[in-house]
């Protein structure tokens, strides 16, 4: 796992990693917080929910920003190496192909677990207050 992390570039897997961390911080807060509470809004306390949903999909964006920035990458690598006289091996194609879907991967893992928190919150919070 530490060598996608570092395969698939610091820079943008360290912001994935921040943004998984957020996400599940703010669905698990305001969902501790809003079950917990005598008097709770449950519409106000499903849309605050609802907000670690919009961050979980900025995570799966960043992670496509990630993809396309590598492709500039690669294609930048590949135009260097046949401009110097040399022949772009399909190894190196694949490759580096394999390694800017790493983000992206990364963001949708990041945006199915967020997905998932926020049913599971939402459906024990409707549940709890009898929502229709």
């Amino acid at each position: 796992m530490k060598e996608l992390f570092f395969m698939g570039g610091p820079q943008f897997m360290s912001i994935l990693t921040i943004l998984l961390i957020i996400t599940t911080a703010w669905i698990i807060y305001h969902f501790v917080v809003g079950y917990k509470s005598d008097q709770p809004n449950p519409e106000k306390l499903l849309r605050k929910i609802g907000y670690g949903k919009s961050i979980g999909l900025f995570a799966l964006i960043t992670g496509f920003l990630g993809q396309m920035i590598g492709f500039v990458a690669m294609f930048s690598a590949i135009e260097q190496i046949i401009s110097n006289g040399s022949e772009a091996k399909p190894e190196l194609i694949f490759g580096a192909i394999k390694v800017t879907m790493i983000c992206p991967i990364f963001g949708i893992l990041i945006y199915l677990f967020t997905i998932s928190l926020w049913f599971i919150a939402s459906m024990i919070i409707e549940k709890k207050f009898k929502m229709k």
